[in-house]
């Protein structure tokens, strides 16, 4: 797995997912804090919620247990493309809009925007993608390997955190709709994507992500339409 991030030095990317992020007028940009926000006081939560509990060594293996058992049974339920094709789904993709039920995703969605994804098939059905997600301090970019695992169109990305990623629906044409669970810091959730062959979804695109995501438990106000932005118009540009 490798992922090489573009980046000035001593900067954070502990919280870094493919998306972007504006800076609202109450926060300071801060190195500590990476992508432009201000460190987060001591003590305060600042990762997805996860499994948390005080009640003794026995009922945390217990609720472990239980949560493995149900994440096994919603992974199991969540198809894949059909067929899926890597050379087709190669090329220029924009992330239009996301929903999940991650915290710290949630208290900072209304300043995302959208960024780009350049996607290449690489060898045993594995996809290199080069990302561009605008910052507080301009353009960043990030390169990631998406290493299959089992049937075509189903892919982890340890590096990121990603446990499970699959290609749930595309035309390759004009969209796509991707899920993925991941771990942030040994916190769990859920995450959807819609991505884009335009910055603009077509009405297809936006049924289709709007009939996936509650499937898997996301409601609509945990959804975001990702605005625009130039800070990386440079990087929208085809694969090598």
């Amino acid at each position: 797995m490798v992922i090489s991030p573009r980046r000035k030095k001593d900067e954070d990317w502990s919280f870094w997912r493919p998306s972007a992020f504006r800076s609202p007028p109450a926060y300071s940009p801060s190195p500590a804090a990476g992508l432009g926000y201000k460190a987060e006081p001591a003590g305060e939560q600042t990762q997805c919620q996860g499994l948390r509990t005080g009640v003794g060594m026995k009922s945390v293996l217990l609720a472990q247990v239980l949560l493995l058992l149900w994440v096994s049974a919603a992974w199991a339920e969540v198809l894949v493309q059909p067929d899926f094709d890597a050379k087709k789904f190669s090329g220029l993709w924009f992330l239009v809009s996301m929903v999940s039920d991650c915290k710290v995703f949630l208290d900072k969605k209304d300043h995302l925007l959208m960024s780009t994804m350049a996607v290449t098939a690489a060898a045993e059905g594995n996809l290199s993608i080069h990302m561009a997600f605008p910052g507080a301090d301009g353009c960043n970019q990030v390169d990631a390997e998406y290493m299959r695992v089992g049937s075509q169109g189903h892919f982890r990305v340890p590096a990121l955190g990603y446990l499970d990623v699959r290609i749930v629906d595309t035309d390759y044409r004009s969209f796509a709709v991707v899920y993925i669970y991941k771990e942030l810091q040994g916190a769990l959730s859920t995450m959807a994507q819609l991505y884009s062959r335009t910055p603009e979804a077509s009405p297809q695109a936006l049924k289709a992500f709007q009939d996936f995501y509650p499937t898997v438990g996301l409601p609509d106000d945990m959804m975001v339409k990702l605005p625009k932005s130039d800070a990386c118009s440079s990087g929208d540009k085809e694969p090598p």
